[in-house]
């Protein structure tokens, strides 16, 4: 039950620092740093739009070459 406790009040403190993360960073950084960040978010997003569209075009040849 210690070993539950001591989760329980983890969790609870990373909850509470994680609340409080974005703003407070936002704060802190430099209009310089925050587009910096923006960039890298739109990369990795559209990295993951790519790679998604991909696949799908990748399954639809499939299924078209299994209907010939």
């Amino acid at each position: 039950m210690k070993k539950e406790l001591i989760s329980r009040v983890m969790r609870d403190m990373g909850r509470k620092g994680g609340k409080i993360g974005g703003k407070r960073s936002l704060e802190t950084m430099t209009p310089e740093e925050r587009i910096a960040r923006a960039r890298k978010a739109a990369a990795a997003s559209a990295k993951v739009r790519i790679k998604k569209a991909r696949a799908k075009r990748a399954a639809a040849r499939k299924a078209a070459k299994a209907k010939e």
